[in-house]
């Protein structure tokens, strides 16, 4: 019986098996190492991005990884200002979505949630007031919408001043091969206020797109406006 079962095995192999692990292979490789898509679970990029967006990963935009690791076989764009990453938390490992604001060298400091880079205030402007009894806003708290005018990437952020969360912090240099990234959501956002600056080893890559979006709280019915959306 059993050497009937390793006949069988062994034909399977030599037939569709190897075939089948060679495509499996090829599938997460490419996965891995050179395109994904992420879930949005929380709502620390609102308004940019909300709970239940799917964003497409560029694993390609800074670098090329060795499949199922984060080594580097080689590297031909630094993440930017503006740009939206991906990348492993330092504080326990999970995959979290927030904005490059500082790179090698800057000097960055925040004041009542406006932030200074080099030593200049970005420039910021008053968009929409959501009242706490406001749907929109998360129900807990009166959110501001601002617009936040970072170098080539001007994008909407949300103050929430009922939250308790640290506004003011630095100046602080950002060393090399590091990153401070912060949440568009600016308090309510788990960043680098809390866990430092970001590697540039632990960035799985760029957030390009907003692929699919279902809204959590109505069932998972698709937000049709948001599907294949450019991100700011």
């Amino acid at each position: 019986m059993k050497r009937r079962w390793k006949n069988h095995l062994r034909m399977f192999w030599k037939g569709w098996g190897c075939s089948l692990f060679v495509a499996l292979v090829i599938a997460t490789s490419f996965k891995s190492a050179i395109a994904d898509w992420n879930v949005v679970p929380t709502g620390s990029m609102k308004p940019t991005l909300v709970e239940g967006d799917r964003i497409f990963v560029n694993k390609l935009a800074y670098d090329l990884k060795i499949p199922y690791t984060t080594l580097h076989i080689a590297e031909w764009c630094e993440p930017k200002r503006g740009d939206i990453v991906v990348f492993y938390s330092p504080a326990d490992g999970e995959r979290l979505v927030k904005r490059v604001v500082g790179i090698p060298g800057d000097s960055v400091s925040m004041r009542n949630n406006r932030v200074v880079l080099n030593g200049k205030r970005l420039r910021y402007e008053a968009i929409q007031h959501l009242r706490a009894d406001d749907p929109s806003s998360g129900g807990d708290a009166d959110t501001y919408r601002l617009w936040e005018n970072l170098g080539e990437a001007p994008h909407p952020i949300w103050i929430s001043p009922g939250h308790p969360a640290p506004r003011s912090f630095g100046p602080v240099t950002v060393p090399e091969e590091s990153y401070l990234v912060l949440g568009d959501n600016r308090d309510n956002s788990a960043d680098s206020r809390y866990f430092g600056f970001l590697r540039r080893s632990r960035i799985v890559g760029r957030a390009d797109f907003i692929v699919v979006s279902l809204d959590i709280n109505d069932n998972y019915k698709p937000r049709w406006e948001r599907f294949l959306t450019d991100l700011p």
